[in-house]
């Protein structure tokens, strides 16, 4: 089969260098992927457009899986499948398109448009009406009109052979991946990082992909799964990274040593500064983040101010006047939202009456007990792993092995919650032992427990307390479930 892909319009309004550029990039970015699929596949490099061909044993299930990778990759706006024939006389051309298009035009109206290259002893006019009329005939079409019909039926003539678009499907659009300069984006996992991902790749940003592990390593194992999603489907043609930065100790110092109306600028500001070195490290001179203005407290002007002033890196956000709404809808449309919607919002835990309208001087003051020897080391403990060869559970489930319970059972119910929750709305529990160990504590001194007891984990929905029952399990410890009152 034969597809025809359309440059994406931007590119072909630029200066012939920077388009023979493009244009040779982005072929080349088709082959990367499409060998993985057919490899065999051809793919031939057009003024405007770039033809890819499967040979003709090409399997139905193959050539469909070619058009879908197609309509992914960064720079093509429309995707067109042609079935090649041999050119006959007008009787022939008919009965061609027929197979083609015959059942699609029942009820529908229709118009026939020829473009011809090459020699010929008609017009393509000529053959519009032909095989028009043919077709009116010969199917159960509501008619011809030439006028916003319900299907064009389009013809392509080149010398002696006759190639018939069988559909035409919408391209990602954008630039072709990697003519662009590298980034690194910000990952959480949640719908505003994944779309703001994706937008980076669809304009040919080459993005790899940083996640701040707050919660363990189902969280860990939630992040590496959209990330290698949005690798897979949209920019598999480029070999990126996934750097993991072990951040619960940062936040643990940040929630007792920190005020509360800082807590989110300040986690933001050492993620910022964590993101500066990895990325100067790999010689990466930009960050991504999710961030939409005035979407929570941390990402007001003021603030986001105060967030970029401790990096000398480029910061883009992609999404910074884009609505919530639009936002989801976005990650509906390209496939993240179905994990959006399983991950916690991890940095929203820490913000407590947060100030939307952060002095300088005073985010200065607040980090002045920070104890920066816990930044290094979690610098120094990120992990590096190529997106192809991801180590993770892609089965996990917040849930799956861990024991959830509404009856105590003479277990020690420890209370996860930022102490704050916990005195404003304590545990009414009578007929068991109550302990407060704050979920950014609970992995250092869950060891120093006595390991004959067994315990539930407790918290308000329920999504911490899994999570952090899962790393307690996944760290060898067998005595963790988690306690849920309404279960």
């Amino acid at each position: 089969m034969k597809f025809v892909t359309k440059l994406f319009p931007e590119i072909t309004i630029k200066t012939r260098p920077v388009r023979k550029l493009m244009v040779k990039s982005l072929a080349q970015n088709m082959r990367n992927v499409l060998r993985r699929i057919c490899p065999e596949v051809v793919v031939r490099n057009d003024w405007d457009s770039i033809i890819v061909r499967t040979p003709e044993t090409t399997t139905e299930p193959v050539n469909q899986a070619v058009a879908a990778a197609l309509e992914c990759i960064p720079g093509i706006a429309q995707v067109s499948s042609v079935l090649q024939f041999e050119l006959g006389d007008f009787d022939q051309i008919l009965s061609d398109t027929e197979s083609v298009w015959g059942q699609e035009l029942a009820g529908k109206t229709f118009c026939v448009r020829v473009k011809r290259n090459g020699n010929h002893d008609f017009t393509s006019v000529e053959l519009e009406r032909y095989v028009g009329g043919g077709l009116n005939q010969r199917t159960e079409a509501a008619g011809v009109r030439l006028k916003d019909p319900d299907v064009v039926v389009k013809l392509e003539i080149k010398h002696d052979r006759l190639f018939v678009v069988q559909q035409q499907r919408p391209g990602l659009g954008g630039y072709p991946l990697g003519t662009q300069e590298e980034v690194m984006t910000l990952m959480s996992g949640g719908f505003d990082s994944t779309v703001a991902a994706h937008q980076m790749i669809r304009r040919g940003v080459k993005s790899h992909f940083l996640f701040f592990n707050l919660g363990g390593s189902a969280h860990e194992n939630g992040v590496k799964e959209v990330s290698y999603y949005l690798w897979k489907k949209y920019g598999s043609s480029h070999r990126v990274l996934f750097v993991s930065v072990p951040f619960e100790s940062v936040v643990e110092v940040i929630l007792t040593r920190v005020p509360d109306r800082y807590m989110g600028v300040v986690l933001k500001r050492m993620m910022m500064r964590a993101a500066q070195s990895i990325a100067t490290d790999l010689g990466i001179p930009a960050v991504v983040t999710g961030e939409a203005l005035a979407q929570v407290s941390s990402q007001t002007l003021p603030n986001l101010s105060h967030i970029d002033e401790v990096t000398d890196l480029l910061v883009l956000r992609p999404l910074i006047v884009t609505g919530k709404p639009d936002i989801i809808d976005q990650a509906r449309a390209i496939g993240t939202a179905t994990y959006a919607e399983k991950m916690p919002e991890f940095c929203g835990v820490i913000s407590r009456k947060p100030n939307a309208a952060c002095k300088r001087a005073d985010v200065q003051a607040a980090e002045a007990d920070f104890d920066w020897a816990v930044l290094d080391e979690a610098i120094a403990n990120a992990t590096r792993e190529s997106i192809e060869t991801l180590t993770w559970n892609s089965q996990d489930d917040l849930s799956m092995g861990i024991n959830t319970v509404s009856d105590t059972n003479q277990a020690v119910v420890i209370d996860v919650r930022h102490p704050t929750e916990a005195d404003d709305a304590p545990l009414p529990i009578t007929d068991a032992t109550v302990m407060q160990i704050p979920f950014y504590s609970l992995n250092r001194k869950f060891a120093e427990l006595d390991q004959d007891q067994q315990y539930l984990l407790y918290c308000d929905k329920g999504v911490m307390s899994k999570l952090h029952a899962m790393h307690l399990q996944d760290a060898g410890f067998t005595n963790v479930g988690v306690y849920s009152p309404d279960r």
